[in-house]
């Protein structure tokens, strides 16, 4: 596994914190550049100072708020103009808001399809070409458990992920022996900043660490998938479509996710 980060240049956005910090360290053990991308420039510098520090690579920190409309444009001039070339990228970065939808500010909302969406994409149309100019290359989205059914309460939130996994796969069976590989993970609830920025500390589901989501997606890549869902828990509740009815499964969802509201 490790020959194919080794000397690889990767691009992770929402690299500061949670599954974007923990995929720097394991990639940076393995051998990759990076360039690490955040609002937060203390903590990005930081990571990326102590990451080449540790094992010899080179580690780029570029602070932007990918939460604005033209980021990622600004984003693929800045390492243009720095030389960079990312042969991989993980398109980590994204917001969510735990609250009744009437109740989320416009501008909140625009932010969250943004970053969500509109950046993602951008982000992977801009490096796409030239990954298969190379005939090599990998695009990780980081979707999440709410793709799979609507999200009562993070009701943006989980169709900008629905939109992740569709776009993901779509891309995998476009590139598919092209050299180019694509995979959507999809992890439930993980360690990480999320909960207190999007207002979602109330819900009090098992988290997984996210050294766990990272390796499952790891394990994806080796094994050439279009979508992983972190932990065998995750996964079953990822299937409950296939047998129950949507209004049925709603209605679970909805129960679930309510406990997560300040004012219910």
């Amino acid at each position: 596994m490790i020959d194919r980060y080794t000397g690889k240049t990767v691009l992770i956005t929402g690299a500061s914190s949670g599954i974007g910090e923990c995929f720097s360290e394991e990639l940076a053990a393995k051998g990759a550049h990076l360039i690490l991308v955040a609002r937060s420039s203390e903590k990005l510098n930081a990571l990326a100072e102590r990451l080449s520090g540790r094992y010899g690579i080179q580690a780029v920190a570029i602070s932007l708020d990918l939460s604005v409309s033209g980021a990622a444009e600004r984003l693929t001039k800045n390492m243009q103009d720095c030389g960079l070339q990312p042969d991989m990228l993980i398109n980590n970065a994204g917001i969510g808001t735990m609250a009744r939808f009437e109740e989320i500010d416009a501008a909140r909302i625009e932010r969250e399809v943004t970053l969500n969406i509109m950046t993602l994409t951008e982000l992977t149309r801009y490096l796409l070409p030239n990954m298969l100019k190379r005939g090599s290359g990998l695009v990780i989205n980081v979707a999440s458990m709410t793709a799979f059914q609507p999200s009562p309460y993070m009701a943006v939130y989980g169709a900008t992920k629905a939109y992740v996994l569709s776009f993901t796969e779509a891309l995998w069976a476009e590139n598919q022996n092209r050299g180019v590989q694509f995979l959507a993970l999809c992890p439930g609830e993980t360690q990480s900043s999320f909960h207190g920025s999007s207002g979602a500390d109330s819900l009090n589901g098992k988290r997984m660490q996210p050294i766990e989501v990272v390796n499952a997606a790891f394990q994806a890549v080796e094994q050439q998938k279009n979508y992983r869902i972190a932990g065998r828990g995750n996964y079953w509740m990822g299937q409950l479509p296939r047998f129950f009815s949507r209004r049925s499964v709603l209605r679970i969802v909805e129960r679930m996710l309510r406990s997560g509201l300040k004012h219910t």
